[in-house]
């Protein structure tokens, strides 16, 4: 129970910390006084984690104590920011955390073996591939901000891909296990490294073919790149043969070369990118205008609630980590920063700890979709990638990645208790990962 201990700490921590900044952005505004709600936001937290907390203690005793207590600081500080910006996206926030919270409590409920999901695998590469397409339905799909990746759903919008990233990730994590031993067979070598049968990178083809399905008819680089770049992590996670890379890299340069080539909205993105300033009050407008932001924000801030970040277009979702760097600086940027690597290190932590081939697959994958998924927001922000639209973790506003990405914790932490039952033995491994193994 050492670890549920700790863990309890952390998230006392997390709360203080999250309540601070909260009062420190009231003081910060122009009536510069205490929030009004401070005394029951505080208590909506605490207790929130508190249950949370519980409900780990109860399911998943022997779990990592470390993963959650940063997701919960990220959620509390994006939810800071939220509440900054715009107070009617934060009571949405508010109830999306809800929702994410019994999400991962569902999850941790429902999927007591996740080794049993490996048998399902084709029925989750179905299921993954349709959520990523149901927006290209007409009727259902719905165009935002030029991507094509929404359901309108009533008077909601869902993002189904947020969903169909951690589904593909059981389809792979399932499929890669029972055939990385075909997958990892050499037969050349060239330049040194060993190549697989050319037969052996169909799986690869047509991940590139619906990478590019994403990136060109839904708009949406960001999602195309992270889809792939999954796919990239787990093949060379489970075979350990660099030649996947290697081959995968000059795919995805060619298909977005050729989608820059012959598609507008590519080019622009790309042209926005190169020099934002070229048409700063038009196209450029948003990039330049979190560069202007951030570096207003110099090495300490202009201090929560004395910035400008709400000048900065969709800084609540997209350019929510403009918005840190401004009122924080740099040195709370790179906190944000810090918290991201502490989490994808404990992840990784998890994944190299658990005895299930299957899980440990599944938890690295995971693990570095999330961290692709900051990397990729923060390089586009920082104009090291070209900007895309997909949310930080457990920071931007979006109901669709909040619940996401609190079921993928739910997995870690699975993950992470199952590979410390003191009485796991082989024989509780289904057959198929035991020949695997």
């Amino acid at each position: 129970m050492q670890a549920r201990n700790s863990e309890l700490g952390l998230l006392v921590l997390a709360t203080i910390i999250t309540g601070v900044a909260y009062a420190l952005t009231g003081l910060g505004s122009s009536s510069a006084n205490l929030p009004a709600n401070i005394v029951p936001f505080l208590g909506i937290v605490l207790g929130l984690l508190l249950v949370t907390h519980l409900v780990i203690r109860w399911l998943a005793p022997d779990a990592d104590g470390f993963v959650f207590p940063l997701a919960a600081l990220l959620n509390g500080m994006g939810y800071m920011m939220i509440a900054r910006l715009d107070p009617d996206l934060a009571s949405k926030q508010t109830a999306w955390t809800f929702i994410g919270l019994g999400a991962f409590s569902a999850t941790l409920l429902l999927f007591r073996d996740l080794r049993t999901l490996a048998r399902y695998r084709y029925s989750f590469a179905l299921l993954g591939v349709v959520l990523l397409m149901l927006p290209l339905v007409p009727g259902l799909g719905k165009n935002v901000n030029g991507a094509r990746i929404w359901l309108q759903v009533g008077p909601f919008t869902i993002q189904p891909g947020e969903f169909a990233k951690v589904i593909l990730a059981l389809f792979l994590a399932g499929y890669l296990i029972d055939k990385r031993e075909l997958l990892s067979l050499s037969t050349r070598k060239v330049a040194g490294i060993a190549v697989p049968n050319l037969k052996h990178f169909g799986p690869m083809l047509l991940a590139w073919g619906v990478a590019l399905v994403v990136m060109v008819l839904q708009r949406d680089l960001g999602s195309s790149l992270l889809f792939f770049t999954l796919f990239m992590v787990m093949i060379y996670i489970a075979t350990e043969r660099f030649a996947y890379v290697l081959v995968g890299l000059v795919l995805f340069s060619s298909g977005a070369y050729g989608s820059w080539t012959f598609f507008s909205h590519v080019q622009r993105r790309v042209a926005i990118w190169i020099d934002p300033y070229a048409d700063a009050k038009g196209a450029g407008f948003q990039i330049a205008e979190a560069s202007f932001s951030m570096a207003d924000g110099g090495l300490t801030g202009t201090g929560l609630g004395l910035g400008t970040p709400n000048k900065i277009p969709f800084a609540d979702t997209d350019m929510i980590f403009a918005a840190f760097g401004e009122e924080m600086g740099l040195f709370g940027a790179t906190a944000i920063l810090i918290l991201f690597l502490m989490f994808v290190g404990g992840g990784f932590r998890i994944a190299s700890s658990a005895r299930s081939p299957f899980e440990s697959l599944l938890a690295a994958g995971l693990t570095a979709l999330l961290g692709f998924q900051a990397f990729i927001i923060i390089g586009g922000i920082l104009r090291v990638l070209p900007l895309t639209g997909v949310t930080l973790p457990f920071v931007s506003y979006g109901g669709s990645s909040l619940v996401a990405n609190y079921v993928i914790l739910a997995i870690l932490i699975r993950v992470s208790a199952s590979s410390k039952e003191d009485e796991l033995g082989l024989s509780e491994i289904p057959e198929a990962e035991r020949a695997a193994a």
